[in-house]
This record gives structure tokens, sequence and C-alpha cells, in this order.
């Protein structure tokens, strides 16, 4: 619960940043514009943002017949979770990982690269899966990908603030240091944002996937054998299209230091901690 309530907080904070940078672009009639802007572009990224994000990666559509052992054990996670059967993909990378996609369990769909079947037990396998068909249940990708769009939308009229300056109601230029400052750091807490909604998702998939695969060791294994393994293969994809990265269940792209406050995921360290302690807490 407190992490629902945490996430709509964050939306909720993207809102206001819209609002402020549509302000500072045109006044009130910027503001509702602004709003506009980023209603037409979560109408395209709800309807259209799976294909797309499959596409991207060349995901190949599977079945019982192509991947029986992979298929069944989706269909099984699925039956547990009470979700209807997702389409399933795998992906040609070495760097093992998987992601959910989809703007609801009706239609939704899970990914594993073919390096993450490799890397993985059948028991590691079916905990990354069980978190996958987690966010699905929770209907995180939506969310996610709404934060996404947002983050984006703010970018792009931050970056039109920059270049073209801003607007009062009555027509006149806006405060230039006003606008300059907006610019710059509206973005950075769109980011942010976004960026804290991503974390707080993981940790709820983390939790479900445990309780829906019964093995809280296993996704904690996984976990760590993913991290351990990911850090040398990198993802081709990925890296070319970094705004996907927050779908992964491990980033390929994070990092520690000051670069740890821009992952879209929670440290690995504590994932796994509280895994384990979920797993002992079940004796």
């Amino acid at each position: 619960m407190f992490n629902w309530m945490k996430t709509a907080i964050l939306m909720a904070g993207i809102m206001a940043l819209f609002g402020v940078v549509g302000s500072v672009i045109g006044g009130r009639q910027g503001m509702l514009m602004a709003l506009a802007f980023g209603a037409v572009g979560n109408f395209f990224a709800y309807w259209f943002s799976d294909k797309m994000v499959l596409r991207m990666y060349n995901a190949q559509e599977v079945d019982e017949t192509s991947a029986p052992q992979f298929y069944n054990m989706v269909k099984e996670l699925a039956a547990r979770a009470e979700l209807p059967m997702p389409r399933v993909y795998l992906i040609e990378e070495d760097a093992p990982n998987a992601f959910a996609t989809g703007r609801n369990p009706e239609h939704a769909a899970v990914a594993a690269t073919t390096g993450i079947l490799r890397v993985l037990s059948e028991r590691e396998l079916r905990g990354v899966m069980a978190h996958e068909l987690t966010h699905v249940k929770h209907r995180d990708i939506l969310i996610s990908t709404i934060s996404a769009t947002m983050a984006g939308a703010i970018s792009a009229l931050a970056n039109f603030a920059m270049f073209f300056g801003g607007r009062d109601e009555n027509g006149r230029p806006a405060n230039p240091v006003a606008t300059i400052a907006v610019a710059l750091l509206a973005p950075l807490a769109a980011m942010l944002i976004q960026m804290a909604i991503s974390r707080a998702r993981e940790f709820e998939a983390d939790r479900g996937g445990a309780e829906i695969s019964g093995d809280p060791r296993a996704l904690a294994s996984a976990l760590d054998k993913i991290h351990r393994y990911a850090q040398g293969i990198p993802l081709e994809t990925t890296e070319r299209h970094p705004e996907t990265a927050q779908m992964m269940i491990m980033n390929p792209l994070s990092g520690g230091g000051l670069r740890g406050l821009f992952s879209t995921h929670p440290s690995t360290e504590e994932r796994v901690q509280r895994l384990l302690a979920m797993a002992g807490a079940r004796g």
C-alpha cells in the first residue's frame, strides 16, 4: 500500500512539473496546451508501446511447439497468478534479462533473452518470470510507460522554452532567469521522479514474484546471478534506447555512486536482502 501511495504522489509530481513548464511557456493557456500534449503522448504510448518495444528488440513470439519448456513455465505461473495467458517472446541476446509489456493483463506479453535461459536454473527462471507477471498483474507497465512519456514530453517542452523563451498570460515575455531555471531543472526533476516510480514498482514486483513462484530464495539467486553476468555483457538495444532500461528486471545501464540517483532499479543487494528476509519469515 505504501508503494502505491508513493507512486501516486510521484505521478502527481510529474503532472505538477508539466503545469509549471507549460505556464512558463505561455501562462495559463500554455499550461493547458502542455497537459493536452501530454495526454496525446500518453494515448499513443498506451495503445502502441508494446508493439514498438517488441519490434525494437526483434523479439520472436514462441509457443508450445517452438519453446515448450519456457512457454509452459509461463503458462503455469500465469495460472498461479490468476492472469490471462500472455504472449511469450524470446530475444536472441547473450545478455541475461527479461521484461513485460502491454497495456493491461488482457493484452500483455513477457519476453526473455536467450542469455537468461542459458544462465539461470529452472527454479531461478521461474522466479524471474513470476516477477514479470507481477508487473502485469499490478499494471506497472502502464504506470512506467506514462511516467516515461511524460518525462520525455517535459524535456521537449523545457527545450522549447529554452530556445524560444516564455510568455505570461498576457503575452509579455517571461522572466528570462526563471525560464532558464525551469528549462534546466524541470527535465532533471522529471527524470528523478520517473526513476523513483520505477524503483518503487520493482520492490513490489520482487515481493509478488516470490509469492507467485513460492520461492523467494530462487528469485534472490537469479537477481544476484543476472547482476554478475550482465556486467560483462552489454544489451546492445538498451544501449541504443536507454528509455527502455526501466522495463528490464535488471537495468544494464545502472551504476553506483551518484549514478545510482538515476538508476531505474534499486540496488541488487537490497533486493536480494529483502527476498532472503521473506524466505526467512516463511521458515
